[in-house]
């Protein structure tokens, strides 16, 4: 037998002796390989739902949206009690159209104060539009339904799209379609239903400034025939007014190298009728999509950064243990050494067994991370809406987990290399012992 391959099996061997030390021994390696994956698939998860939740306003997008100026925005009876005029009016989809080269300039107009089937009713939401933001706004319509078409605006329809949320609320056991909605006092029927977008609730209103699966879309004939341009919304016996002609406007590039400079331009164009940009907010999907990508980067390098120090930690275990082993097997290492074993001899056993509690730990890590990772996205969600957690339900709804390959190959390979590591200097104080003192060892 080659003697190499005979150090490799003492090493194994001294290892299955001592299972259980070997087992608590690597428990450091396989939490800190199974923390490194963890936490990445955690960070990818959320890197990709955000990237899924952007590119759902259209990469190639660039949105302009009125807002209330921060002096419109002061509570009391006496702002109560008038009605705020901001945001963007036809001058400015004139030129926009003019100067501005997009393949497409979609407006969006806010109408209505409140939206109501029967007893149940919600905050209006409701925007008039036109058929083409269903393209521009990659809107899906579930099967049955249809979105706006051309003869909706010329005949000044009353027909409603409803958000998927709108639909569980009003309409939980029923098919929607053809039955009849309120906004306001007006009675509009439901001719489709919108697909669930990814911008719902949590970092996707924050994003959007609404959950947009509780939107109604009209067509714009019909908003500006039936609703005009003032918005009153009542609260607590006094009510606020907003008078705002157009809420929305999509504009389209060419392609996603055209959308910053795009972007750019539609900023100048916009400061010929609104100077300070106070009351119009111009939001550029590409723009938050590069940073995402930036911001996750920097956090899966810090996240793994964080996890690698339990890799550290399990590496100085794994040191302390082979040095005293060293010490318990003086009088082993004194025979073998006796037999005609080398100091290199000697110093490979003991990189072995460091190398493999690294390895096999490395290993059980992974399957570790692995099987919490897909726990966390399958199981999660379902734990928390059990009574009693409810009320933090909220935190793993959201919760998406990607494994990453890098992840694995990586940790693996830092847990294996950690361990050689701090094999090194037992392995050198274990081939220096002197045989004859060695012999002697009690």
């Amino acid at each position: 037998m080659n003697f190499s391959i005979e150090t490799f099996l003492l090493g194994l061997k001294s290892l299955r002796l001592h299972a259980l030390r070997s087992v608590l021994t690597s428990l450091g390696i396989v939490l800190g390989v199974a923390s490194v994956i963890i936490m990445v698939s955690i960070g990818e998860g959320n890197k990709q739902s955000a990237l899924r939740a952007i590119k759902s306003l259209g990469a190639t997008n660039v949105i302009v949206r009125s807002q209330r100026p921060p002096e419109s925005q002061q509570v009391g009876s006496q702002r109560r009690s008038f009605v705020a005029k901001f945001g963007m009016v036809g001058a400015d989809m004139r030129r926009l159209e003019k100067f501005v080269d997009a393949t497409a300039i979609i407006p969006l107009k806010a109408v209505g104060s409140e939206v109501s089937v029967g007893a149940s009713r919600i905050t209006s939401q409701t925007f008039g539009t036109v058929p083409k933001l269903q393209a521009v706004a990659n809107l899906k319509i579930q099967s049955g339904g249809r979105y706006l078409v051309e003869d909706d605006l010329s005949r000044r329809a009353p027909v409603a799209i409803i958000g998927s949320e709108i639909a569980k609320l009003f309409f939980p056991l029923t098919n929607p379609i053809d039955k009849k909605i309120k906004i306001d006092s007006r009675v509009f029927t439901i001719v489709g239903v919108l697909e669930p977008i990814g911008l719902a609730g949590g970092a996707g209103s924050a994003l959007v400034g609404r959950d947009l699966n509780k939107d109604v879309h009209i067509p714009m004939s019909t908003a500006k025939l039936e609703f005009g341009d003032i918005v009153v919304r009542r609260q607590s016996g006094s009510f606020s007014g907003e008078e705002v002609e157009i809420s929305e406007i999509y504009l389209t590039a060419n392609s996603t190298e055209d959308v910053i400079p795009m972007a750019k331009h539609i900023r100048n164009v916009m400061k010929a009728g609104h100077p300070l940009l106070r009351d119009v907010e111009i939001i550029v999907p590409w723009e938050l999509l590069e940073n995402v990508r930036r911001t996750t980067a920097t956090t899966n390098i810090l996240l793994t950064a964080i996890a690698a120090i339990s890799l550290l930690v399990g590496g100085i275990g794994i040191m302390n243990i082979m040095l005293a082993s060293v010490v318990e097997r003086t009088r082993e290492i004194g025979i073998r050494r006796a037999v005609g074993a080398s100091r290199s001899d000697i110093a490979t056993q003991f990189l072995i067994e460091t190398g493999s509690l690294s390895a096999i730990g490395g290993l059980l890590g992974i399957g570790l991370g692995i099987g919490i990772s897909i726990g966390l996205k399958t199981w999660l969600p379902w734990i928390l809406s059990l009574p009693g957690l409810r009320g933090i339900a909220d935190v793993g709804v959201g919760l998406e987990t990607q494994i990453t390959v890098w992840s694995i190959v990586v940790s693996f390979l830092f847990a294996a290399g950690t361990g050689l590591l701090f094999g090194i200097y037992p392995a050198i104080i274990a081939s220096k012992q002197d045989p004859i003192v060695a012999l002697r060892h009690d």
